[in-house]
């Protein structure tokens, strides 16, 4: 995952400064550390990973590319003057860093942060001005293939139109232009604050995920606090108070209570509530964090178990001038329980009977390395609490279930294996080809399933890695149906190298790299890699496959196949698939919600592949019309209700009604997972006529 807060160039154009009395933002330099770091990385990934890569001119030009791109993706922020000055460094990159010299990616990004102040006050002073909605115009949203601009005038009509497309859009959501001038201009302005906040440490880490995606997509490097978030992320667990936090308006904001953290059974704090200072333990000073960067103030309430933090409150209802108040929590472990796996029961009408349908929702396969190491009996996993919920499952009766992996984008691959053992008992799940070119065969090996019936996989573009794994077993065993689209087509295993321990230092400083070190094969002896699981039954998806999933990335590992391992498959769904396919098609043929969604992606690809949007406030409102009516037809459906499209931007709305907008999504109808417990109940419903047809047959042999 890529640091957030280095991205928003894609929102800025670009001229040479014309606000002379604006303080130029801070200049950045690389630290010793870094410089370390980046030549230690640059030993490691030369010699270990799987197709090692070797530091040169080439790798030099492709990290120079990847790192401006990610600064400037729609190539509205550098003007071609800079990038024809930058690229007379692009084959310098690789020795600069055996020279521990970090000079030319820090220039670049000081440039960037230069630009950034200018946009954002050139755009705020277009908001002064009216614009003519009655000109036929357009404004381009795809511009990461465009040339970037070559004048300073060129430049500024690329902001103009980007300015009067964020007018319109809120001019169509009811706002008048009052409003629409202070929200615009609060919005640039949080843009052009937040270049003022950039630290070394930001740079460094967006330089190094240039550098290790060159290598491959899946090479990562973790800094502090990168670090820090992913162990988060598969343990599942932390130890703080139990906020989910945003910043608004400069102020760190309560968003939600963790149910049973510290924070919730306190009773003293609230949603919308404000955090102006933080203070470590019961007698430390209180540090104003008011204009503070959100991770930096989750750091600081962040801290060891049994451990208090103490905060300044400015309650929720109060104005900037209100009465503070000053709490003391006990930090406590904060379980994630979000994405954890969770279970839901659905009854869907098949055949004459009326199937349960457990669905079990797991949005990344986690593992808690650290307590498993330690020999915790009772550590997180997604395989455990997954078990656990088949055994709930099997008490309530149910006749099929469907592991729902939409957008899991992996986690561990020992979860992905003991995952499949869940549903074959005993048996070979992947193969791994390391980069001696051994393979190696890993085995589920519980001495039999915890669920023997039938069963599907739900997979998306999104579904990757230990999710492609686990689906790709069941498929190749026939042990239940894929449904979906086309998964993600990363078939690469990574492994987390801590440098630090790497030159044995005594605290961290140099972070950690996230290598490739293995490519993996299905039992079949096929990859998953760039071709992805092809579901046995496909459902229509509103992701881009040319802009999202590993065939995006040009420099991929290409699809390769290996012998197949030993195993048994069996021919139950083989069997069954063109029934269902049939039912399938015939029930979606006449299921208005199902066509409506068809429709829904239809006008998406083609909006997409338009690539612009016009600026001309007539045909927006006839599109607009267009578009309300549909909605309309659907609640009067009873399909939800209609969003629309206010112009605001996340945390722009109040926070109640930002909540309410996330919740209507969250209960909006799931018209993807609808359909598939209809196709397991078609599954259940004739995997029970053959076991009844087999056992008639055998009781008739037997009679004889």
């Amino acid at each position: 995952m890529r640091i957030a807060y280095v991205f928003f160039g894609a929102f800025l154009a670009i001229a040479q400064s014309a606000y002379a009395e604006v303080a130029s933002p801070p200049v950045l330099a690389p630290l010793k550390r870094q410089a370390q770091a980046a030549e230690l990385s640059a030993q490691f990934l030369s010699r270990y990973s799987y197709k090692p890569v070797p530091l040169d001119d080439a790798l030099s030009a492709r990290i120079m590319d990847q790192f401006i791109k990610s600064l400037d993706p729609d190539r509205m922020l550098f003007l071609q003057t800079d990038i024809d000055k930058f690229m007379s460094d692009r084959s310098e990159i690789d020795d600069a860093i055996e020279r521990k010299d970090l000079k030319i990616p820090f220039a670049i990004f000081n440039a960037y942060e230069r630009r950034v102040v200018d946009r954002m006050n050139y755009a705020r002073s277009l908001l002064k001005q009216d614009f003519d909605f009655s000109a036929q115009e357009n404004y381009s949203v795809l511009r990461d293939k465009a040339p970037w601009p070559q004048s300073k005038a060129e430049s500024n009509e690329l902001w103009r139109k980007r300015v009067k497309s964020d007018w319109l859009r809120l001019k169509l959501g009811g706002k008048n232009d009052a409003a629409i001038r202070e929200t615009l201009d609060k919005r640039y302005e949080n843009i052009l604050e937040r270049a003022y906040k950039f630290k070394s440490d930001d740079v460094f880490q967006s330089f190094m995920d240039a550098y290790s995606t060159s290598i491959d997509p899946h090479t990562d490097y973790f800094g502090a606090a990168a670090s820090a978030d992913f162990n988060v992320s598969m343990k599942l667990s932390l130890f703080g108070i139990g906020a989910v936090l945003q910043e608004r308006d400069d102020y760190t904001t309560i968003r939600e209570l963790v149910p049973g953290g510290p924070a919730q059974l306190s009773g003293k704090l609230a949603v919308g509530d404000r955090i102006t200072g933080v203070g470590q333990g019961k007698d430390g000073a209180i540090k104003e964090v008011v204009g503070t960067r959100l991770d930096e103030v989750v750091q600081m309430i962040r801290g060891k178990k049994d451990s208090v933090v103490r905060l300044d409150i400015l309650p929720a209802d109060a104005g900037a001038d209100g009465t503070h108040r000053v709490i003391s929590l006990v930090r406590d472990k904060i379980s994630l329980d979000k994405q954890a796996a969770r279970k839901t029961v659905l009854s869907v009408k098949a055949g004459d009977a009326t199937r349960k349908i457990g669905i079990i929702t797991l949005p990344v396969f986690y593992e808690d390395f650290e307590a498993k190491r330690k020999g915790d009996q009772d550590y997180k996993s997604a395989s455990r609490d997954v078990a656990k919920l088949l055994d709930e499952l099997k008490e309530e009766k149910v006749d099929s279930v469907l592991i729902d992996l939409r957008n899991n984008g992996g986690g561990s691959l020992d979860e992905a294996i003991d995952l499949t053992g869940l549903f074959i008992g005993n048996g070979p799940v992947v193969q791994q080809r390391g980069s001696d070119g051994k393979i190696e065969v890993k085995s589920a090996e519980l001495a039999a399933p915890v669920w023997t019936g039938p069963m599907g996989v739900l997979i998306n573009r999104g579904s990757a890695s230990a999710s492609e794994i686990f689906a790709a077993a069941i498929q190749d065993y026939g042990r239940g149906v894929i449904v979906g689209e086309p998964s993600f087509g990363k078939g690469t295993v990574q492994t987390v190298v801590d440098l630090d321990q790497i030159v044995r230092n005594s605290k961290p400083e140099f972070g950690e790299l996230k290598v490739t070190i293995a490519q993996f094969f299905r039992v079949d002896g096929g990859t998953t890699q760039l071709h992805g699981v092809t579901p046995d039954i496909s459902l229509p998806g509103l992701s881009d496959p040319t802009s999202f999933g590993e065939t995006s990335y040009d420099n991929a590992l290409p699809w390769a196949q290996i012998k197949p391992a030993n195993y048994t498959p069996a021919d139950t769904i083989t069997t069954l698939l063109p029934t269902l396919q049939s039912r399938h098609d015939a029930r979606v043929e006449s299921n208005p919600d199902f066509q409506r969604l068809l429709k829904d992606i239809a006008d998406l690809k083609a909006q997409r592949e338009k690539g612009v949007v016009s600026l001309n406030e007539s045909e927006r409102r006839k599109e607009a019309a267009a578009r309300e009516k549909r909605f309309k037809d659907r609640a009067e459906a009873g399909d939800g209700e209609d969003l629309g499209d206010d112009g605001l931007e996340a945390g722009e709305r109040s926070l109640s009604a930002d909540i309410a907008i996330e919740n209507a999504r969250k209960n909006a109808k799931d018209v993807l997972l609808d359909e598939t417990v209809a196709i397991l109940a078609d599954e259940a419903d004739l995997q029970e006529g053959v076991l009844k047809a087999a056992t008639k047959e055998s009781g008739n042999t037997n009679g004889k």
